[in-house]
């Protein structure tokens, strides 16, 4: 099925053909070398024709292994052909017209039959030019656009062909040359203004303003902390941007691929069809903290870390973490791969910090476990319950679950706070508790709270074990 495109040049094909037909025939019959001329012009805006046909069904071919940015060029090359056929037809008119009124000529023999030829044809012609044009912007092809300049100047060409006719009835020889001349000038015109653009686009002249409105853009996406480089091209009716932007270190890179996301859905909404690349390049900012800048390198090496403290001895840091790796992994490997992190985070901060690091396992071996029989279940909540009274910042314990499992028990409770309370005196109330209870039944293995606000109306309620789960 053919595009758009290709219904406006195929139908622009016939047009010429007939019309160029029609003109010839018309102007031997009645010996008119203006309508003649007039013929050859539109015989070469049929070859222009032929060529836009030609480019615009290349050019919407998608890319492939040869040509990874489309097709699109095609036209450019095509438009810079019909420029070359305009300069050319502005100079054979001209110097055809200068020889003529040096040289006079013969009064062709006077018609109307011509007169209602042209006028058919500027009526075509405008409707051509027209369509072409509206066309070109739709799709923003250059080769529809040059051939509707091609149209434009048939017009005034008609025009001319007209003009000297009626000249010509009255005597007066030189207005067909006369005319002709103005027609070469204006023709030129559209040659220059045409063959600029098109160069522009061989050249990959970045489109006026685009590249600004595109930075406005980027800058204005969260996350985004300046541009490094923004290159934008045209290739046929497509935008291609190719940006390079920094963005904070600290960013996760699936925040990363959102940012960009964003960034490819704000500008293809501004501009239309377009191809956006972005790199991006991780900067440090001057307000990073030393916990994110410790972060940082421990997520670049792959590493899970916790628990860690920054504490300013004097004039020097003091960094302690623990340092997650594989349980199964050597310990010999497993320090040199802490070592490794020590040395990095000595390298960031200054090599009078002191960098602490305890290695624990990433991963618990898989334990076979059961649930713990109700009686068993009810006896710890009964413990819990009051051992939280020791404990002012917890309410409410329930929802216990207890396994067991070959290593020990394992318990997990959940616990009411007051979310006004800071997270470290949540934490270090919920350890306390975990560490009570394993103090008064050594067999856990461990103890896992887990805290959450109560609501405004919550009391403390201590399960009885009828109310307490199973399973």
């Amino acid at each position: 099925m053919l595009s758009k495109k290709e219904r406006v040049a195929a139908v622009s094909v016939v047009a010429s053909g007939s019309l160029a037909c029609a003109k010839f025939v018309i102007g031997v019959s009645i010996g008119s070398l203006a309508l003649i001329s007039d013929a050859l012009h539109s015989l070469i805006d049929l070859g222009a024709t032929l060529v836009t046909w030609y480019a615009v069904r290349v050019s919407d071919r998608p890319p492939d292994a040869e040509h990874h940015y489309g097709h699109g060029k095609v036209e450019s090359l095509a438009a810079l052909a019909e420029t070359a056929l305009l300069f050319l037809i502005a100079g054979g008119v001209g110097v055809e017209g200068v020889q003529r009124l040096l040289a006079g000529g013969t009064t062709p023999t006077f018609s109307l039959l011509p007169f209602a030829v042209l006028a058919i044809e500027m009526v075509i012609n405008g409707w051509r030019a027209h369509v072409l044009r509206k066309t070109a912007r739709e799709t923003g092809s250059q080769a529809l656009e040059a051939d509707s300049l091609h149209f434009a100047s048939d017009m005034y060409g008609s025009v001319a062909v007209i003009i000297g006719l009626i000249l010509a009835a009255y005597g007066q020889a030189w207005g067909d040359p006369a005319a002709a001349l103005v027609v070469a000038v204006i023709i030129a015109g559209l040659g220059v203004r045409m063959s600029r653009r098109t160069i522009e686009a061989l050249m990959d002249t970045a489109p006026p303003g685009v590249r600004d409105r595109v930075a406005r853009l980027i800058m204005a996406v969260p996350g985004v902390v300046r541009i490094e480089r923004l290159r934008v091209r045209t290739v046929g009716p497509r935008q291609f941007v190719d940006a390079a932007i920094a963005v904070p270190r600290t960013l996760p890179l699936d925040r990363v691929a959102s940012l960009k996301a964003t960034l490819q859905a704000a500008v293809e909404k501004t501009l239309g069809d377009t191809d956006l690349t972005v790199s991006t390049t991780p900067v440090a900012l001057d307000d990073e903290s030393v916990q994110e800048r410790i972060m940082v390198i421990a997520r670049n090496r792959a590493l899970a870390v916790h628990h860690l403290t920054v504490q300013t001895i004097g004039d020097r840091l003091a960094v302690a973490l623990d340092i997650e790796v594989d349980g199964d992994m050597p310990m010999g490997t497993a320090h040199e791969i802490a070592s490794g992190l020590e040395d990095a985070v000595a390298a960031e901060l200054g090599p009078s910090v002191e960098v602490e690091t305890h290695i624990e396992p990433l991963q618990a071996p898989k334990l076979p476990g059961r649930e713990a029989a109700p009686v068993r279940v009810a006896a710890l909540v009964e413990s819990l319950t009051e051992l939280a009274k020791n404990h002012p910042a917890l309410r409410n314990v329930h929802d216990v679950r207890v396994r067991e499992t070959p290593a020990g028990e394992l318990v997990f409770f959940h616990c009411h706070i007051d979310p006004a309370r800071s997270v470290i005196d949540v934490h270090e109330a919920v350890d306390e508790l975990e560490r009570d209870l394993r103090r008064r039944y050594p067999e856990i293995k461990r103890a896992i709270g887990h805290a959450e606000p109560r609501q405004a109306d919550a009391s403390v309620t201590v399960p009885t074990p009828s109310e307490v789960p199973t399973a």
